[in-house]
This record gives C-alpha cells, sequence and structure tokens, in this order.
C-alpha cells in the first residue's frame, strides 16, 4: 500500500509551520517563501547529485496519511554534507546535523553512524513521492530508525517525541505487517543488550494492541 497524493512536499511543512501556535509569536511567518525553500533544496540536490535518502516524517508520509512534521530529515555522508555549503549549520554532533536552509529546517542523520549507514545502502529505494521522485526509506528501514531512536527518547524523558514514533512504529506495523524477526536481529547488531530488550518489550506492547485492536473491530 503506497499513499499517493497531489500534495507537494513544501506544502505540507509550509502547513505544519503555519498551524503550530508555538510559531505564531514574532510575527507573520512568510509561507510561500518557506515551499520555494523547499522547492529550491531538492532542486540543489538534484542538480548536484547529492547521495541522500528521505527519512523522518515526510518519508512516512509516503506510506501513511495524515503525518504531520515541520522539517526534513535526510540521512547523508559527512562527505556529501560538505556539498551544501549553503547549510547554515545549527547544532552538530558525532551522527547528528541541524542546519537551516533559509526557512526550511533540516536534520541531517550522518551515515558515520553504522545504523544510519546499513539503512542508507540496504533499507531505500527511489520511489515516486509527492511532486518528484526521491531516495526513500523503506517501511523496514523507517521501523529500524524509530526504534533504534526510543531508548534514548526515554531517556531523555521527551514523552511528546516518544508518543510520535510510537504512532508511527504502530501504524506501519498494523499497516504493512512487516516481518519483524529477521528485523530486529538487524537491530540487534546497533544497540547493547539492554536497549535490545527495551525495544523488543516495546514492539510485543504493540503487537499485542495490534490484534486486540483487529478483534475488536470484527
Amino acid at each position: 500500500m503506497t499513499i499517493q497524493s497531489s500534495v507537494q512536499i513544501g506544502d505540507v511543512i509550509r502547513n505544519a509551520v503555519v498551524f503550530n501556535v508555538k510559531n505564531w509569536q514574532g510575527g507573520a511567518m512568510n509561507s510561500d517563501s518557506l515551499i520555494q525553500s523547499v522547492q529550491d533544496f531538492f532542486a540543489v540536490l538534484e542538480n548536484r547529485k547529492i547521495d541522500y535518502v528521505l527519512v523522518g516524517g515526510i518519508a512516512i508520509l509516503h506510506y501513511v496519511e495524515g503525518r504531520n512534521t515541520q522539517d526534513l530529515d535526510l540521512l547523508m555522508a559527512v562527505s556529501s554534507l560538505e556539498k551544501l555549503p549553503e547549510l547554515k549549520i545549527t547544532s552538530k554532533d558525532a551522527y547528528f546535523v541541524r542546519a537551516n536552509y533559509n526557512e526550511l529546517q533540516i536534520d541531517i542523520l550522518l551515515t558515520q553512524n553504522p545504523l544510519f549507514k546499513k539503512v542508507h545502502s540496504g533499507y531505500s529505494k527511489v520511489q515516486n513521492f509527492l511532486d518528484r521522485d526521491i531516495p526513500l526509506a523503506t517501511v523496514e528501514g523507517l521501523l529500524l530508525l524509530k526504534l533504534y531512536a526510543l531508548p534514548s527518547l526515554y531517556r531523555q524523558g521527551n514523552f511528546a517525541r516518544v508518543g510520535i514514533y510510537e504512532n508511527d512504529i504502530a501504524t506501519l506495523l498494523h499497516d504493512y505487517q512487516p516481518d519483524m524477526p529477521p528485523l530486529l536481529d538487524e537491530l540487534s547488531k546497533y544497540v547493547n543488550e539492554t536497549d535490545f530488550a527495551e525495544i523488543k518489550g516495546v514492539v510485543s506492547d504493540i503487537q499485542n494492541r495490534i490484534k486486540r485492536f483487529k478483534n475488536e473491530s470484527r
């Protein structure tokens, strides 16, 4: 199942930003300019043949209806990032970079992280999505990234993001029914035993909720 939509990526991000009341302070936002920034940025990626994979909330929109997001999330190597001097980096650590391209916020997951590299190379494919052909993470790739992030979010006490991630995981599991044992085996290579046990517990809980939902809706 693939969600078909005529909505452009810029429209999705524009609507998420405009309808977030936190962004209403400090004056009106130029939403048309934001859309133009999105279009310009993808043109730059294409023209410079930048090797990237789209992940995060925008990528999930290819598979799930109704997902909303305010930024772009990309998997990318440092060498590719260096080809984008227009990006204004606002924060950076070993595996993550947050940057701005005009009004557009971009979160970059660096393939120096072994799991990010694996998703980039083994769990992505070019797909026609919204307004263009884009290298996109597969359902399995998105699940790997979401599950990998959960233990860290728990430790941070970031309840809002935990809820979003768990909902994304649940929706992908419900709609696509991926074969989870091999996916969990793959994930076990990149997390410690404690985190892996927590991840397996989350998956089991979600799968049980899905079973109850299906039984009750019959």
